[in-house]
């Protein structure tokens, strides 16, 4: 073997085969050091170095047009090795598809392999299984669209694109070393134990090593889940009992810990199966919520749920916490008589004589979509491919609220954005201590049962997580640092859908009610607050759930919005959209896919004048509001009303006549939430404008002959009168917004409102506007007292921070069970931080802040 350098500093390898008496050449092009930045895209990467090799040393790759039928060779790029080749660019238009397979255009590698003469065979395939295979540039064309694919974009400056390899995905928020193993399958078989809220059982994980000398598996865990004893087990290996592994459990973050595993020598083998059970019991974490009957809807029997967004599920089962790793699973669950046990799975069977739940779930999921929930329900179908799930109490009325939508609803997404791939989409109304609105386990989504109260919020919250099926569930963010690939893009599929479906008035309405909410969390957090971008990067330490706020939805709906603004056509987006989720479905992603792809697809916005204006660096990693918002006008019938009528309240002496004429009783949820917000961002008023806000509506908006107080000096006096009676038999989300303007004005005779309000709801979204409103206010002491009646009943991650509210200070461990946690606030100052601690213990206060400073708005997972 002897090394020749032919071009630069790229060296090829000359093989020498003496039995066969032949040369094979290996060779490979590193473009970023060989040529100097701007990088080279596909087309000029051809360009400059098809000159420099012989022309015999050339592979060929055949074509075929659409619109003849002739195949001509002709010379093609450098690929990854073998018969693979990406086309050139200038070669391939619109209309033309390519009859061979192919792999990512070459301006997506850092390296060019080309690979001459038999014998390199292996090396090829081990290099092809390690590179996934992406997009050509001759891919189908989008239909409507006429909007081919090409190679060649300069944004980003630097890395892959979609599927290639990039550095290795680090996840801050896991202690795993996932990166050294493939999960292939896992497995729990797991009882349920009502009398001593347990669940316990054990996990089999199917894992392939991919990297030769890692001796140790380290798994997300939790102080809460007690490990019994861990085995290991090769299939195929002459050893037939499994051999007991030795391990540790260390400490890594307030919402984890790191399980590490002692792997046997020899076991571990890049490529070869090894199977690791461990066998656990769950106590009191924060994924496992226990329900006693009387917190039920029904008061009859108890329930328990799982809630794994975003890395709580490592208290339900040792895993690899973190949304890069996507595995199938199956499960066996054994319950008491008369309960029944539901997962987020594709098949489910049961056996009666043995109490025992069957799933399977065979499409590959993160760990955070892995999801139970066992108790007295019962179901009625309500569509072909969904039924809704609820205690005997809910049901008749979830199956009302729902009716044939849901079907109607799963058919429109089709039309948008390609097949649901998850069979099943069935629904369960959980509690009203569902720590959140709704969560898109896949084919089993949880709602809290309090939505059920409104009929436009419940509809917006399963269009939004039927959403996800495509967003968030088949196409993953790989880490929680971009969580608006969910949420974001969850969010304008969400509003694509109501659009086609109710008209897009309505979906303005609803956007402009999201919006108005954004914008007052910036008020609140400021402009240069880092929570406020779309990439945010976590210190170690800092819990991903607290980025649950609006930026991750408006921001990045906004955004997406944006991108569809580029493309020129709503349609055309909606093909990129497909061809988004045919790309990448069951994989992770990040926001450089997204947008190398989308570059692909859209080849007109590469030109260096267009791109200079597309600021996607400044839209990922700016702080501050959305570049770019879109166009609400379409929803102004509805919207204009609410701006009159907040108008008028402002004005110094509101006209009774004009009053009359606004009838709020006919006015839907939607427009009547933006007008309390409205009346929110006026808070405080002057004291007199409440009681008309507050006695029978109907009298006083409706029959025009009863006439408002003569006093209308007191805001908070007058809306009360006006508004008050009609708010009390309205929806929650009616009722959260006045009893926050009763709140922050100090409207004492109202607070008896508030108080049974907070009793009733136990989920983040009421919640925590109502505390930190009574807190910054007079009525703390009203916030402690509710606070030490309903701890016991709040999620530990609801609990610790209500905690942070009451008492501005980081809570202990949350023991779910356990007596009651110690109202007390602390007495002295925490000790002075070093600089380094100090400056990660801001980076969690501020993402903290951005979660509790979450008013006015529904939130669903």
């Amino acid at each position: 073997m002897m090394n020749v350098n032919w071009f630069c500093s790229h060296t090829p390898t000359l093989i020498y085969d003496d039995k066969r008496k032949e040369i094979s050449i290996l060779t490979i092009w590193t473009v970023k050091e060989r040529f100097d930045s701007p990088p080279h895209t596909h087309t000029n990467f051809s360009r400059l170095l098809l000159p420099v090799l012989p022309e015999k040393l050339l592979l060929r790759h055949t074509h075929t047009h659409t619109h003849t039928s002739r195949h001509r060779p002709h010379r093609e790029d450098l690929c990854s090795g073998g018969a693979l080749l990406a086309c050139r660019a200038n070669r391939c238009k619109p209309g033309v598809r390519c009859s061979g397979t192919r792999s990512v255009p070459s301006r997506w590698r850092r390296s060019v392999l080309v690979s001459l003469g038999p014998g390199l065979s292996g090396l090829m395939m081990a290099q092809l299984h390690q590179t996934p295979t992406s997009l050509c540039c001759c891919r189908e064309p989008l239909p409507d669209s006429g909007a081919g694919c090409v190679g060649g974009s300069s944004w980003p400056p630097e890395g892959p694109g979609p599927g290639s390899p990039r550095r290795p995905l680090v996840d801050v928020a896991s202690a795993s070393n996932f990166s050294c193993f493939q999960l292939r399958h896992f497995h729990l078989d797991l009882r349920v134990n009502f009398a001593v809220k347990e669940i316990s059982g054990w996990l089999v994980l199917d894992l392939i090593p991919v990297q030769p000398g890692v001796h140790t598996l380290v798994l997300d865990s939790h102080p809460s889940l007690l490990i019994h004893a861990i085995d290991c087990k090769i299939p195929g290996s002459r050893q037939d009992e499994p051999v007991s592994l030795t391990y540790r459990v260390d400490p890594f973050t307030d919402y984890g810990s790191s399980l590490n595993i002692i792997l046997p020598p020899g076991a571990v083998t890049p490529g070869r199966l090894v199977q690791i059970t461990i066998r656990y019991t769950t106590t009191d974490g924060p994924a496992i919520w226990w329900l006693d009957s009387d917190l039920t809807c029904g008061q009859t029997r108890p329930l328990v749920f799982t809630q794994g967004h975003s890395v709580c599920n490592r208290s339900f089962f040792p895993c690899f916490d973190s949304p890069a790793v996507k595995s199938s699973y199956t499960a066996t669950v054994r319950v008491p008589d008369g309960f029944t046990a539901l997962m987020s799975a594709t098949r489910s069977s049961y056996s009666r004589p043995d109490r025992v739940f069957q799933f399977s779930m065979e499409s590959p999921v993160p760990s955070y979509l892995v999801a139970l929930v066992a108790g007295e329900l019962q179901h009625v179908d309500v569509g072909p491919r969904s039924r809704v799930w609820a205690e005997p109490c809910l049901l008749s009325c979830a199956v009302q609220k729902l009716g044939g939508s849901v079907e109607r609803w799963l058919g429109v997404a089709e039309q948008l954005f390609g097949p649901y791939l998850w069979g099943r989409c069935d629904i369960v109304f959980l509690p009203p201590s569902f720590p959140i609105v709704a969560m898109e386990n896949p084919c089993l989504t949880f709602i809290i049962a309090s939505i059920l109260e409104s009929s436009e919020f419940l509809l917006i919250d399963v269009v939004h997580e039927i959403a996800h099926g495509w967003f968030g569930n088949a196409v993953t963010n790989a880490t929680w640092e971009e969580m608006w690939l969910s949420e974001g893009l969850a969010t304008y599929a969400q509003r694509r859908i109501t659009t086609e479906a109710y008209g897009e008035a309505f979906t303005c309405l609803e956007t402009a009610v999201r919006l108005d909410a954004l914008h007052r969390q910036l008020r609140l957090l400021g402009d240069n607050n880092p929570v406020s971008k779309l990439q945010v990067q976590f210190e170690p330490g800092v819990n991903p759930s607290s980025l649950m706020n609006l930026f991750t939805y408006e921001k990045g709906f906004c955004f997406v919005s944006y991108l569809s603004l580029l493309s020129g056509d709503v349609r055309r987006f909606d093909c990129f959209l497909r061809d988004y989720i045919s790309q990448f479905k069951f994989k992770s992603v990040v926001a450089r896919d997204l947008i190398d792809l989308f570059l692909v697809c859209f080849p007109e916005l590469q030109d260096s004048a267009h791109r200079e204006g597309l600021e996607f660096e400044r839209w990922l990693s700016g702080c501050g509001p959305p570049l770019y918002e879109p166009d609400l006008s379409a929803g102004g019938a509805l919207i204009q009303p609410v701006h009159d009528l907040c108008d008028l309240w402002s004005s110094d002496a509101p006209n009774l006549q004009t009053l009359t004429t606004f009838d709020l009783s006919a006015w839907s949820t939607f427009q009547i939430v933006l007008f309390l917000d409205r009346m929110l961002d006026h808070a405080p008023l002057s004291h007199d404008v409440m009681v008309n806000l507050s006695v029978c509506p109907s009298e006083v908006m409706v029959n025009l002959s009863v006439s408002l107080p003569v006093c209308l000096l007191d805001v908070m006096v007058n809306l009360s009168v006006c508004y008050s009676g009609l708010f009390d038999v309205l929806n929650s989300e009616v009722q959260i917004r006045w009893l926050q303007l009763v709140v922050r004005n100090s409207f004492h005779q109202e607070v008896p409102r508030v108080r049974a309000f907070l009793l009733k709801h136990t989920s983040r979204m009421y919640t925590v506007p109502l505390y930190e409103d009574l807190v910054a206010g007079v009525m703390k002491c009203v916030a402690v007292e509710i606070f030490s009646q309903t701890q016991r009943r709040l999620h530990p991650n609801l609990r610790r921070t209500l905690q942070q509210i009451l008492f501005h200070t980081s809570s202990a461990p949350t023991n779910q069970n356990g007596p009651p946690l110690s109202i007390t606030p602390p007495s002295t100052p925490p000790p002075q931080q070093p600089a380094a601690t100090a400056t990660a213990s801001a980076a969690a206060a501020a993402a903290t802040t951005a979660a509790i400073a979450l008013r006015d708005v529904n939130v669903s997972a």
